[in-house]
């Protein structure tokens, strides 16, 4: 029947299960009167069977007429007009058995559809039930404080107990082993050094660590993961609405069929018998299962998609658009290379600039810092230290002033030849200086992502035949990494609006998928038909307007969620057709008597049960990890002339 009848009247969502007896009830009841009919029919006792099936073909046909007025109040034209006909129509010409089983027949429906949703959702449940209510503060006179989640602001010292589970994004303070896959998908256990970013949602595996918050709880990657779990459950799957507009054409012919097959034969059984077999509730139930079932999956696999209508548009895609930095790259800029002013010491200058960095957001910044840690760099806390936008931190180290940025023009010849070839190149410049003028400078490069190019040719393979990388980069860089991945079309020097644009001139001739990870990829990702985020590493802005988030800093995971949407999507179109063509052959037989509307009503109960239990298949299969050295990539170095221009 439509959608309001069938579907329980309060969704399935990924809080606390409602998978209870309750849901059972109306079945177990139908289902005992059905069969207490059958024995008194059996007894001789026909007279009586017949009233209670007319009794369940009453208790059935007054609600499911009462949610078909409410539906054509709101000028909603759903089937459920063809499940009312067959119902009354039963009692008119006195086949109650035939009514009894259509009324047994929506009530599985309801029952099947409550079942496939619970298991559809039940991982993304698991999300809601595992999310942390308090976090352990560190007092700034010492000791430790349990306070509400909410009271948590960027900036906190927290502790995190062994098997608790990270309340916010964060910096670790020491090492610590993390099990990351509910976020990421992962099953190994995973190392984090001091100073490495983690995400909320992970558990401590090992002992108790020191976490300094980035970011407070509402900002943070689990509650977005868990925010986006609640509107993909939330939501009616596409197929759904699909479902309802071929009702437009499907309830017509139905009639028509019916009152054509009863005023030939001249016998209103013969209509009766059409509409029984036309009511195909828990079939049309069985598309947005399917859809729902993909959700799961693909959270499965750390991509969090917002709703059945994107996983069904990321099924259909054919356009592919990446951002560069962060999406393509690792997004993390490394020091490949520190060269210094005849005479200099390589470790001092590293030191001296990661030493002044320590206290900025930049993310060049976290590089150098990162690199002299790995390095066993002994840092010292600057002191005096101001920030210049676009220019470079100045502060003091040991007494010494310490400039590290940009510099100006009139380089010395050394400073000169490494900047030209530092372009050739496509790394970043970090200079670093004295009050004698520059002491040496600092080479970066963001690399390509290892899974990039077999990510590229996956998604090839699964149906993507364009695909188009947008960068703010300059074109040599942009070029070099293009080779590596393996695009169609490089569009450099791209700025946000020009992304935008671009996105909406693709979207114009086909299903568009645009990635990205930063603030200026915002825009981008609104103009696609589905947009994704790199949420692991990337910023809330392009995550809030996203239709999925990758969980998980890997970019073949949206592969994955490619794959597993057009699976998806595919299941739920071979249930619609095969399940619709049968009950058209079904009312065929009927309208020429051949089928009598109690044998009418057991097949098309058997076809929509078969129906939905291949929706469920959806829930499985789907992409396989990767083998061993799949994912190895030659690192081609990249890099911005500015942090996060694309």
């Amino acid at each position: 029947m439509g959608d309001s009848e069938c579907v329980p009247e309060r969704p399935v969502g990924p809080g606390r299960p409602r998978w209870r007896w309750r849901e059972w009830l109306p079945l177990a009841g139908l289902t005992l009167v059905v069969l207490a009919g059958a024995g008194l029919w059996l007894a001789g006792r026909r007279e009586v069977a017949g009233l209670l099936w007319a009794a369940a073909t009453v208790l059935t046909l007054v609600p499911a007429t009462g949610s078909m007025l409410r539906q054509l109040w709101h000028r909603r034209f759903g089937v459920d007009v063809v499940a009312v006909l067959a119902l009354a129509g039963a009692l008119v010409v006195g086949e109650y058995l035939a009514g009894a089983v259509v009324a047994l027949m929506l009530a599985t429906g309801r029952s099947l559809e409550t079942y496939a949703q619970h298991r559809a959702t039940r991982d993304l449940r698991a999300l809601l039930a595992r999310a942390p209510r308090s976090a352990r503060r560190r007092r700034p006179g010492g000791g430790i404080e349990q306070v509400p989640l909410d009271v948590v602001a960027a900036g906190d010292r927290l502790l995190v107990g062994p098997g608790d589970v990270v309340p916010v994004d964060g910096t670790v303070e020491e090492a610590a082993t993390l099990d990351e896959s509910v976020v990421t998908g992962e099953s190994r256990l995973v190392a984090r050094a001091a100073g490495e970013r983690v995400a909320s949602g992970v558990v401590n595996a090992g002992a108790g660590f020191g976490l300094r918050a980035t970011r407070n709880a509402a900002g943070s990657t689990y509650a977005g993961i868990v925010r986006l779990a609640e509107e993909a459950t939330a939501r009616k799957a596409p197929m759904v609405r699909v479902a309802d507009r071929y009702a437009a054409a499907f309830v017509p012919f139905t009639l028509g069929l019916a009152g054509l097959a009863g005023l030939l034969a001249g016998d209103l059984v013969r209509a009766v018998a059409v509409l029984v077999v036309a009511t195909p509730c828990p079939l049309l139930l069985a598309t947005p299962i399917a859809i729902v079932s993909g959700l799961s999956r693909a959270a499965r696999r750390g991509v969090l998609v917002r709703d059945g209508g994107s996983l069904e548009l990321l099924g259909r895609a054919r356009t592919l658009l990446l951002d560069k930095t962060g999406t393509l790259t690792a997004g993390r800029p490394r020091a490949a290379e520190t060269v210094t002013a005849p005479g200099g010491d390589r470790d001092e200058v590293l030191r001296l600039a990661a030493s002044v960095e320590q206290l900025s957001p930049h993310v060049l910044a976290a590089a150098l810092v990162r690199q002299a840690r790995e390095r066993g760099l002994p840092l010292t806390e600057p002191t005096e230290v101001t920030e210049e936008p676009g220019r470079g931190v100045r502060g003091r180290v040991d007494g010494r002033v310490v400039r590290v940025g940009q510099l100006a023009d009139g380089l010395p010849d050394w400073a000169r030849e490494v900047r030209e070839r530092a372009e050739r190149t496509g790394r970043s410049t970090v200079w670093v200086s004295g009050g004698q003028g520059p002491l040496g400078v600092i080479l970066l490069e963001d690399p390509v992502r290892p899974d990039a190019p077999r990510t590229v040719r996956r998604l090839r393979r699964a149906g993507l035949t364009r695909v188009v990388m947008l960068t703010g980069d300059r074109p040599r860089v942009a070029d070099q990494v293009a080779r590596v991945v393996g695009v169609d079309d490089v569009v450099a020097r791209c700025p946000p609006r020009e992304k935008a644009d671009r996105v909406r001139q693709e979207a114009r001739r086909a299903v568009t998928v645009m990635v990205g990870d930063g603030v200026n990829d915002a825009p981008a990702l609104a103009e696609a038909h589905v947009g994704v985020a790199m949420g692991a590493t990337g910023a809330r802005a392009s995550a809030d307007v996203a239709d999925a988030v990758l969980t998980v800093d890997r970019l073949d995971r949206l592969a994955d969620a490619v794959e597993i949407a057009r699976r998806a999507r595919r299941i739920a179109v071979q249930s619609a057709t095969v399940g619709m063509g049968l009950a058209l052959v079904a009312m065929i037989v009927a309208a020429a008597g051949r089928l009598p509307p109690v044998a009418g009503a057991f097949l098309q109960e058997g076809i929509d049960v078969v129906v939905i239990l291949n929706a469920l298949r959806a829930l499985g299969g789907g992409p396989q990890p990767a083998r061993d050295g799949e994912d190895q990539a030659t690192p081609v170095p990249s890099g911005d002339g500015s942090t996060g221009s694309g």
